[in-house]
């Protein structure tokens, strides 16, 4: 990868609604080198998706996320890439993770309820025959996604009282 992709990458990482005549100007290149360097990168898979981070605590949504470690045996010849796609394949599963130290997986997954996580866990997940265990870790709060900070600061307004 050029330099040129690194930072169109990193402008766009930090606001993927930039035009390419912004980015352009903000490289100080041409509109048309900035639009073919953008194709380029989404033809080759490395511009995936753009993508919008919600703070769904704002929105009056049902959903339950949890992070589930997955410790698991490796499969011959394919090591954990194998089960990792047996497990992103479900609907349910926005993330898997190949993880250093106690566990081997680390899976995110939304549903409408605990019940529904629970039963993806115990019917779906835990019943794959190279599954060892899993730990489910339910997310309760988030307070910052993807370098944006949810929470709503308020800044202290008391009076500074001293001796």
């Amino acid at each position: 990868m050029n330099p040129l992709h690194s930072e169109i990458l990193d402008i766009l990482k930090e606001d993927a609604k930039k035009s390419a005549a912004v980015i352009a100007t903000m490289l100080d290149r041409a509109e048309e080198e900035i639009e073919q360097a953008i194709a380029d990168m989404e033809k080759d898979n490395i511009i995936v998706k753009y993508a919008t981070v919600v703070n769904w605590s704002k929105v009056a949504s049902d959903k339950v996320t949890a992070l589930i470690e997955v410790q698991i045996t490796p499969e011959r010849g394919r090591g954990f890439d194998a089960l990792a796609e047996r497990i992103y394949l479900y609907p349910e599963v926005k993330a898997v993770y190949l993880m250093s130290g106690s566990y081997d997986l680390q899976v995110e997954i939304e549903g409408k309820s605990l019940h529904e996580v629970a039963s993806f866990v115990s019917n779906k997940l835990s019943t794959l025959e190279s599954v060892i265990s899993t730990k489910t870790h339910f997310i309760l709060k988030k307070y910052k996604q993807d370098g944006i900070i949810f929470e709503d600061h308020q800044d202290d307004h008391r009076m500074l009282v001293s001796p």
